[in-house]
């Protein structure tokens, strides 16, 4: 699997997952099969799209590979950083940052 379908399949399991709640609560209400009964559907939803979108591998840092990659490779350093705050009393009331 190349990583856009992979991408696609993350980006798409939160709405596949919320559509199946919908249909198993629809059920619930307007047929005969309880919650109770059909939750396992969920499960089998879940396991489907795990399997298909299959998980990133994590290597032995416990990082993904882009996360893991992108720290071995030397970054420039960006020089002092502005505060991403005023310390109170140390800008003129009104004025714009």
């Amino acid at each position: 699997m190349n990583d856009q379908s992979a991408y696609l399949v993350r980006a798409v399991r939160g709405p596949i997952v919320m559509i199946t709640l919908g249909v198993l609560f629809a059920f619930d209400r307007f047929t005969d099969f309880h919650f109770s009964q059909s939750w396992p559907i969920l499960l089998i939803v879940l396991g489907l799209l795990r399997l298909v979108g299959g998980g990133e591998r994590r290597d032995w840092t416990g990082k993904y590979p882009s996360q893991a990659s992108a720290q071995a490779s030397p970054q420039p350093d960006p020089g002092p950083q502005p505060p991403l705050w005023d310390e109170p009393g140390t800008r003129e009331p009104g004025a714009r940052p």
